[in-house]
């Protein structure tokens, strides 16, 4: 039983790592298909984070006792 449980755990690891080394190539593959700058227009999104209330106040605070 132990020599099959191993097989079986070789299978596995060996089906995986092809599995892993397949998808790595194929978005390698994609991700160089096309030139730099060949891609159609691509949607930039920019984020403005808003000013909290309490970040970048335009005076020190002063504690006062």
């Amino acid at each position: 039983m132990n020599r099959v449980s191993m097989l079986y755990r070789d299978i596995a690891c060996g089906v995986a790592a092809a599995f892993i080394t397949l998808m790595l190539s194929l978005t390698f593959v994609q991700s160089t298909a096309l030139p730099p700058g060949a891609r159609g227009s691509t949607i930039v999104f920019v984020q403005i984070q808003p000013q909290h209330a309490w970040f970048g106040q335009p005076e020190p605070a002063v504690l006062v006792d």
